[in-house]
């Protein structure tokens, strides 16, 4: 039995991809940090099939100690500081989790356990004020974001590791992925939360930023999946994982109101504070090597996806009114 060990396994990706190693026969560890107030929403269907190892990616001592409980096949790195907008406000913090945390997972590797294969969540945010369309493996990293600047130093800290030490090392380049796991402050789940409350007359107006702004959304059950075939490959290398087309918050919303019945024009505010700082360029994937060499292909739609997301919202806010009226 494989024994894989999952950073931020209570998070989107990680609740998927643990789901996914799950049903393929792994043993799975999350790595969690304490808190005095858990959350384990997203995996809480298979919380009691997860062994759970405390830690936090600011501490090595922790984590040479998980790899030591866990002595993983495995190790799947997708802790972070993961909202860019925070990224701003919080830039240190956001640094020296998502930028030097990947740092100590490598080393915590490398010391206890250096023949495991270890897979780094990077982002298309690193590619910021893009210097060519599509972006692939081999385009120029221009981050626009604190987030983005962190997320470039985990991706060169891993390629640094397989160089200098031989280890199986790599990164999925991965462009933006929703679910209705994505958290409440993400756009995609802000307007599809947002819409299901404006249906069940919990709201009556949604204030967003910039709508043109334009995103490769894929599904992030999907692209988990690209993860896991990363690793059972000959030799570690780095990949883009995307849908390979854009669509603009404008269409997002449109998607999201049409599937309830309603006129988005009628509910949504722009709203500056919710404009970035430093906005990215046209973020388009070109997914190509992944699909060749990994031979992985998209399930879901976008259209499906923002259906399941919405539908998903609509369910689980009418329970929670109905228990509140009772």
């Amino acid at each position: 039995m494989k024994h894989a060990l999952i950073t931020g396994v209570t998070g989107q990706d990680g609740s998927y991809l643990a789901e996914f190693l799950l049903k393929k026969g792994y043993k799975v560890y999350g790595l969690r940090r304490r808190t005095s107030t858990p959350n384990f929403e997203n995996v809480e269907h298979i919380k009691n099939e997860i062994e759970w190892i405390d830690g936090d990616l600011t501490d090595l001592a922790s984590l040479i100690t998980a790899i030591e409980i866990s002595q993983p096949d495995e190790v799947y790195n997708l802790a972070a500081q993961s909202f860019v907008a925070t990224s701003w406000p919080q830039p240190i913090a956001t640094g020296q989790i998502t930028a030097m945390g990947v740092t100590n997972m490598l080393e915590a590797v490398r010391i206890v356990k250096p023949s495991a294969k270890f897979y780094q969540a990077s982002s298309s945010e690193m590619f910021g004020k893009v210097v060519e369309t599509p972006q692939k493996e081999t385009t120029p990293f221009y981050p626009r974001s604190p987030y983005g600047v962190a997320k470039v130093y985990g991706h060169w800290i891993t390629l640094n590791y397989r160089e200098s030490f031989n280890m199986f090392a790599c990164s999925g380049i991965l462009f933006n992925h929703e679910s209705p796991r994505r958290g409440l402050e993400f756009v995609t789940r802000k307007v599809t939360d947002g819409v299901a409350k404006i249906k069940l007359g919990l709201e009556n107006e949604l204030r967003l930023g910039n709508l043109d702004a334009k995103r490769d959304w894929g599904f992030a059950g999907d692209y988990v999946k690209a993860m896991w075939l990363m690793l059972q490959q000959e030799s570690p290398e780095d990949y883009v994982i995307s849908t390979g087309e854009t669509h603009t918050v404008q269409e997002l919303v449109e998607i999201s109101f049409e599937r309830v019945g309603l006129n988005w024009k009628d509910y949504v505010v722009l709203d500056e504070k919710f404009v970035r700082p430093a906005e990215v360029d046209l973020l388009l994937g070109d997914c190509s090597k992944a699909k060749k060499e990994l031979g992985w292909e998209l399930e879901v739609s976008f259209k499906e996806l923002v259906h399941m997301m919405v539908d998903e919202d609509l369910s689980r806010l009418s329970k929670q009114y109905e228990n509140k009226v009772k």
